[in-house]
């Protein structure tokens, strides 16, 4: 038998009839009291295939005294202009959110009050947002700003200004000074203290925000590195980009950076030292997070093809010196020995101070102009042998080498040591040119103005353990040309 219901108005809410299982009785959205006898219900028991028709009704969940809603008011709202718009420029916020209390409107975004703020379209979309204290970082493409949290700033007729509590949530934005942002990489992002640390990309720069603004800190001793660096991280023609990593070592109190470059596993880590004003180390490590909770430095490895390796903890003092992710590589340093900087010099021993374990893998003078031989333009360099390290280099007078049992005397092949120092010969290794009359090892030591030197530790001597590296020299005479 069919029913008539009467609504008296159309702002009503649509309702599904089902059947509770346990007793048969229908429930309409969870609420009882509606005629058994309507169509669709079977006194008898058995649900009928009609049960899923539906009602509307004015009530809330249609119980019985529930809650009316107003009269005259739609249940819903028609867009002029439907289509989404993306503002990549702007903030929007929503009500309140205060746990205490109880109150939760974070999904709450009234059309009636002032709830966007937008910063200038032509700094690019907004990438990182950083609250501190009580103003806002805005970090944009091509420029960075701040912006009081729960205040405002109000600038009198002279152009001064003065800071005052009003009910906005987002006041002024208020740029820094400098054309420099934060490009698309936000995870470049690094907070201590005041400071803060990014890239910029764009612009081929490293920068730090602190008090007295935005400073350019790749220009400390590294801004031609840092321009062919960075410009090898663009985009390809396919889409696929590089990714540019910072975090900040609590423990060292330094800047973490990494850049990876697109298309290739190739990538570069090291570190800014606040201390000394300059970039002091690169590392053999390749994170994909860096973070730092409380007095530790933690990193989230990655493999060559971007699979994770898993969480490291750094300067742990129970893995080996040089481990990263279970891999132990070795330290190296390389230098420029360049005194008497326009005198031609021979370079005839290297020198350092520090404990045994170190050996010299290149020392190699500067290069000469080219030289046309044939169709050919060549430059050439002096180099030397390489010089085993204190341990690897021992050998005894009946001729066995490290790590053969040694019966003394022991003789030295690479570093010797005196007083507590270590030096040893250089042994031309370098190959014949044109018009010269003795070379490789008939002559001993390089010529150059200056010379490149690269030392490292070697693979025998405490593998693991600490190895102090204090000063490194050379002797050397002036060339007889």
């Amino acid at each position: 038998m069919a029913a008539i219901i009467e609504v008296k108005f159309y702002n009503t809410f649509l309702l599904k009839k089902t059947v509770d299982q346990s007793n048969q009785q229908p429930i309409w959205d969870g609420s009882r009291g509606i005629p058994t006898s309507l169509e669709g219900y079977s006194r008898g028991g058995v649900a009928s295939a009609a049960n899923n028709w539906s009602i509307e009704e004015s009530r809330i969940r249609g119980g019985y005294n529930n809650t009316n809603v107003d009269y005259g008011v739609k249940a819903f709202l028609v867009e002029d202009f439907p289509e989404a718009s993306i503002r990549s420029n702007s903030l929007i916020y929503s009500g309140i959110f205060n746990s205490r209390t109880g109150i939760n409107n974070t999904n709450v975004f009234s059309v009636g009050q002032e709830i966007t703020k937008s910063a200038d379209p032509a700094n690019g979309s907004i990438q990182k947002l950083y609250a501190e204290d009580t103003n806002l970082l805005i970090f944009q493409e091509s420029k960075v700003s701040r912006a009081l949290i729960d205040k405002d700033a109000i600038y009198s007729a002279e152009g001064g200004g003065s800071i005052t509590n009003v009910n906005t949530t987002i006041g002024t934005i208020m740029p820094y000074a400098g054309k420099f942002g934060i490009s698309r990489d936000p995870g470049s992002f690094a907070a201590y203290g005041y400071r803060k640390y990014f890239s910029d990309k764009n612009n081929n720069a490293i920068l730090r925000l602190s008090m007295d603004g935005i400073t350019e800190i790749s220009n400390y001793g590294m801004r031609d590195y840092f321009r062919d660096d960075l410009n090898k991280i663009d985009d390809d023609l396919n889409g696929n980009v590089g990714s540019i990593v910072g975090g900040w070592d609590v423990h060292n109190k330094q800047y973490i950076l990494s850049t990876k470059k697109v298309n290739t596993t190739e990538f570069n880590t090291l570190c800014f030292d606040e201390d000394v004003l300059g970039w002091t180390s690169f590392f053999t490590y390749n994170p994909e997070q860096v973070l730092s909770l409380r007095n530790k430095l933690y990193t989230v490895g990655a493999n060559a093809d971007g699979t994770i390796k898993g969480l490291w903890a750094h300067y742990d003092e129970t893995s080996p010196r040089g481990s990263f992710y279970g891999t132990t590589t070795k330290s190296s340093i390389t230098f420029v020995f360049n005194p008497k900087v326009s005198m031609s010099k021979v370079f005839q021993t290297v020198n350092y101070e520090g404990s045994n374990g170190w050996q010299v893998d290149s020392f190699i003078s500067d290069a000469t102009g080219l030289d046309l031989y044939g169709t050919v333009y060549e430059s050439t360099n002096d180099k030397t042998l390489n010089v085993f390290s204190y341990v690897q280099g021992s050998y005894d007078d009946a001729g066995a080498v490290y790590p053969a049992a040694l019966t003394p005397p022991i003789n030295r092949a690479g570093f010797d040591r005196k007083e507590n120092k270590y030096f040893a010969n250089l042994v031309n290794n370098s190959a014949a040119t044109q018009g010269e009359i003795l070379w490789g090892m008939e002559i001993s030591g390089i010529k150059g103005y200056f010379a490149t030197v690269t030392v490292s530790t070697d693979s025998v001597t405490n593998v693991g353990g600490p190895k102090d590296l204090f000063a490194v020299s050379s002797n050397f005479v002036e060339s007889s040309y």
